[in-house]
């Protein structure tokens, strides 16, 4: 078997231009695989990211039924020790508390029904940061007892910081909620929806003005690795018991999971396609290289060479030739692929406006991690082992006679 592999390794150098260029397939079909799966992954990562950012966090718990019913009267109250059980539970690297209801908002003879989200100012900046899309005013802080609108909110009622607005609604319980408060700040959201229906309130004030003192809706959580999310979640519903209910960010977003399942399974028959002309550039080459030595094949069974022997060191020459490129190209694309995962390429014209419109940032992220390097190595390396039976059988139907005469 030894003698075998080393004529293999052998017969690759005595035609070092033809090893180059097999090799030289299999080293590219591996770039633009990584390449590709990286672009399609590190969007995908990217998109789920910027959601949960953007308003959920990768888990929410809530009251029981809050969720379905969206009431006051489903709010929870977490008491220190859950709290603090939460903050402990490994993964977790940021709660934030909400209070969210909805009510009506007037500003002379203009009214709107809006949401209402009493927050703890530091941990929803860190969150959302929502402080960086202020343009108008000032932060809330936690005694503040004023009102933060959105941009296209404010237009629609005509007002400006400084101006006041009147809040009447329901809360805890069925309690009338009403109070002259007074702008602090605009805020101004990309996406239309969230531009001309949100405004916020610190958390006790909110408390306070919907009768529902230590109440909260929900607590949006952030995690460290987004991988792990399912064990994080099954430790957080070890926390708290069946008056609380635990949703991870796919169940509070179906939406998202569903284009991602969609793009992604678009991304797959994209993959498929390119490994289709991989396969059909590495088998050419593998024919090539058999073409090329139908003589000299024809000259080793003619003094004695079994084709079984022959046919094995064709084999060795391929896998050789395959973990050459496959090795070669894996070890060129981590830098590319280091560098493009620092530097995102910048996307412009109407797609990137498309992508603003929804929050994004337009931008073409590529993620790294080491599964995606295995899946696509190894399905290189099986297309070019399945090409290797071609010589194998070429060599198996050849006469020697024949190959001898070229």
């Amino acid at each position: 078997m030894i003698t075998y592999i080393k004529l293999a390794w052998r017969n690759l150098w005595r035609n070092k231009k033809r090893t180059l260029i097999a090799a030289a397939s299999v080293f590219f079909a591996v770039i633009l695989a990584l390449l590709m799966r990286s672009m399609q992954t590190g969007y995908y990562d990217y998109s789920i990211d910027a959601s949960v950012r953007m308003y959920t966090g990768y888990i929410q718990v809530h009251g029981k039924d809050y969720y379905e019913k969206k009431s006051l009267d489903e709010s929870m109250v977490v008491d220190q020790k859950h709290l603090t059980e939460l903050k402990n539970t490994l993964g977790v690297n940021l709660i934030v508390p909400r209070f969210e209801t909805y009510t009506l908002i007037s500003h002379g003879n203009k009214t709107k029904v809006v949401q209402v989200t009493g927050i703890n100012p530091e941990l929803e900046n860190q969150l959302t940061s929502l402080k960086k899309k202020i343009v108008s005013g000032n932060f809330l802080s936690d005694s503040s007892k004023g009102i933060i609108v959105a941009e296209g909110l404010a237009e629609i009622l005509k007002v400006e910081v400084g101006d006041s607005v009147v809040i009447y609604g329901q809360g805890y319980h069925g309690v009338t909620a009403a109070a002259q408060i007074p702008i602090v700040g605009i805020v101004k959201f990309t996406l239309p929806e969230l531009n001309k229906s949100f405004t916020y309130l610190s958390l006790p004030y909110a408390q306070w003005l919907f009768s529902a003192p230590e109440r909260l809706t929900s607590l949006s959580i952030m995690i460290d690795n987004p991988k792990k999310l399912d064990g994080v979640k099954s430790d957080i519903q070890k926390i708290f018991d069946s008056k609380y209910e635990v949703m991870d960010w796919e169940e509070l977003s179906p939406e998202l999971v569903q284009s991602i399942q969609i793009d992604n399974a678009s991304g797959i028959i994209m993959l498929g396609i390119l490994y289709i002309v991989i396969a059909f550039g590495i088998f050419g080459t593998i024919m090539m290289m058999t073409a090329e030595r139908v003589k000299e094949f024809g000259i080793l069974i003619s003094v004695g060479m079994k084709k079984w022997k022959l046919g094995l060191v064709t084999l060795y020459e391929t896998l050789f030739v395959s973990f050459i490129g496959v090795f070669t190209g894996a070890l060129i694309s981590i830098p590319i692929l280091l560098y493009f995962h620092a530097n995102p390429i910048p996307l412009t014209g109407e797609y990137a406006e498309a992508i603003l419109a929804f929050g994004f940032e337009p931008i073409l992220p590529f993620a790294i991690y080491p599964g995606m390097f295995f899946a696509q190595i190894w399905t290189v390396l099986a297309i070019a082992i399945v090409s290797a039976i071609y010589p194998i059988v070429f060599i198996r139907k050849l006469k020697p006679v024949e190959a001898l005469r070229g």
